[in-house]
């Protein structure tokens, strides 16, 4: 049930993201990660179910890139808003958009390292963690940067920049503060709704061989000098 109100609440903004946006190139920029996103969740949805957290994570962060591909990051009237009632100095709308970027992926890596039992440690998960959310927002930055060089004014608007200098390293340090606090804030709820998962789609556990305890063989015993 849950998945298919995700669903319909993704296709409303969808549908309503592509009517009349302020381009169909910077729409088509800003859009196309959650097209790839809702295309992989439903690609892999009896081999690797994914937990309602991180559903629900993916579809607001879904959300957020469909409002800024519609109106155009800079031109959000709920970014606005805030600058107004902030008394800011420009339309940080996109700081909403990266926020996410850091804290949305980072439940997506913890579920898949956790799972996977990629690195036991917590402290190394939550290190992996961050860095793959930084890797990510870098090369989104990257992207951005290519697409401006390549297509001139046209890709202005998918910049964003709004004349702040620095707004690629707010950009990604703003990606980072969200990579930080989703699994402290999220961790404990993300836990539990792992362990509710099917037994067949928690933790993978690789067996670990046990030492033999019985004597080698003359055979053996030779084979096993000459190796070393």
């Amino acid at each position: 049930m849950t998945n298919r109100i995700l669903l319909t609440i993704f296709a409303a903004f969808f549908v309503w993201s592509l009517i009349h946006p302020h381009d169909y190139f910077t729409w088509f920029l800003e859009v196309f990660p959650a097209i790839i996103g809702i295309a992989l969740v439903i690609a892999v949805r009896k081999s690797f179910p994914l937990t309602p957290l991180l559903l629900t994570l993916l579809t607001i962060h879904a959300i957020i890139l469909m409002i800024g591909g519609h109106y155009t990051y800079a031109e959000v009237p709920l970014g606005f808003w805030i600058r107004d009632a902030l008394h800011m100095g420009r339309n940080d709308y996109d700081r909403i958009g990266h926020f996410a970027q850091g804290f949305v992926p980072a439940i997506a890596a913890r579920e898949i390292l956790i799972r996977r039992n990629v690195v036991r440690s917590r402290g190394w998960r939550y290190y992996i963690i961050v860095s793959i959310c930084l890797a990510i927002s870098a090369a989104y930055e990257l992207l951005e940067w290519r697409v401006s060089v390549a297509t001139g004014s046209a890709g202005d608007s998918f910049l964003g920049t709004q004349g702040d200098v620095w707004d690629t390293q707010e950009d990604m340090a703003t990606a980072l503060v969200g990579a930080l606090m989703a699994p402290l804030v999220l961790g404990w709820l993300h836990d539990r709704q792992l362990a509710a998962l099917p037994p067949a789609h928690q933790l993978v556990r690789t067996p670990v061989p046990q030492p033999s305890s019985q004597p080698l063989s003359p055979a053996s015993d030779r084979e096993h000098r000459e190796n070393r």
